[in-house]
C-alpha cells in the first residue's frame, strides 16, 4: 500500500467526520446553546476541514499542482509547510495497514448508508482504493 494511499484512507475518515460534524450542526441549530458552543462547533468543523486539506495535499501531487490548487504562487513555500507531514506518511507503521481493509470498510459501509442520489453511484469507493492502491 503506498503511502498516498494512506492519505486518501485518512482523507475519506475526515470526509465521514466532517460531514458528521456538519449534520449535527444542523440538528443543534434550534436548541439554546449559546455563543460559546456554536463557535466551538464551527471551531471544531474548520479544523477538520484543515486536517483535510493537508490529507488531500499528501496524496500524490506534484508541488507545482499543489500549489496552484491553493491558489499559492511560491511552490518551495509549500513544500516547506508540509515538510514534516510527509516522512510520516512515507513509512507506514504496520498497524495502520493491517487495519485499513477493516476501517475502508466500515467507511464504504457509513457511505452507503448515507448516500443521496447525487452522490457517486458507487457500493465501495473506499476498499477500492485499498484494491488498486
Amino acid at each position: 500500500m503506498t503511502p498516498e494511499t494512506l492519505a486518501r484512507l485518512a482523507a475519506a475518515r475526515a470526509h465521514r467526520d466532517l460531514s458528521d460534524l456538519a449534520r449535527q450542526g444542523v440538528g443543534g441549530i434550534g436548541c439554546a446553546a449559546g455563543a460559546r458552543e456554536r463557535i466551538e462547533a464551527a471551531r471544531r468543523l474548520r479544523v477538520t476541514v484543515t486536517g483535510l486539506l493537508d490529507l488531500v495535499v499528501l496524496g500524490g501531487e506534484p508541488w507545482e499542482g499543489i500549489a496552484r490548487a491553493l491558489c499559492r504562487r511560491d511552490v518551495e513555500t509549500v513544500r516547506a509547510e508540509y515538510a514534516e507531514a510527509v516522512p510520516y506518511w512515507q513509512v507506514a507503521p504496520a498497524t495502520v495497514l493491517r487495519e485499513a481493509a477493516g476501517e475502508a470498510r466500515d467507511l464504504d459501509a457509513w457511505y452507503r448508508r448515507h448516500r443521496e442520489d447525487i452522490d457517486p453511484p458507487v457500493e465501495n469507493p473506499v476498499f477500492d482504493l485499498l484494491v488498486r492502491g
